[in-house]
């Protein structure tokens, strides 16, 4: 069941840059998995997208957006933003970091724009879903819309 309709900042950034979305909202009571996010809105899992945050060898931060069911390839994902090695961050350092919680994380409005890649799929859809930056919230928009918004390049970058 849908709750009540409302506003994160991801949907107040999209709406100040006229950007147009759908927002979508599931009942949960804490972070689920990507799938599960899928599920509960009766979408193709390939289409949900979530937000995952990296740190490279040299100490830069980058993004990476993937279908909800599939992984994260490090070695994939360094050579696309062309560092020797990528790890992922650990779930205490993301809010400080993106000020975002796990479960809640979102390309769009982290504190500071890290260089963000989407895997290629994403170009395939008319639209993608990813997190609006609240758990049980997510927005829905074209992929040419949210490269407008956010520099996101495309890249192979799963399992």
């Amino acid at each position: 069941m849908a709750k009540k309709e409302e506003k994160t900042n991801v949907m107040r950034i999209l709406e100040q840059k006229k950007i147009p979305y759908t927002a979508h909202s599931y009942a949960c009571s804490g972070a689920v998995s990507g799938t599960e996010v899928a599920e509960l809105l009766g979408q193709n899992p390939a289409q949900v997208f979530k937000t995952l945050v990296t740190q490279g060898a040299s100490k830069s931060y980058y993004v990476f957006m993937i279908p909800v069911a599939e992984e994260l390839d490090l070695k994939k994902g360094a050579k696309a933003v062309g560092e020797k090695s990528i790890a992922m961050i650990k779930s205490k350092e993301l809010l400080p970091l993106t000020g975002y919680i796990h479960g809640g994380c979102s390309p769009i409005g982290m504190k500071k724009q890290f260089a963000t890649t989407a895997h290629f799929t994403a170009k395939n859809f008319p639209t993608v879903i990813f997190s609006a930056g609240k758990i049980g919230y997510q927005v829905e928009l074209s992929f040419e819309d949210l490269s407008g918004i956010i520099p996101v390049g495309t890249a192979d970058v799963t399992v």
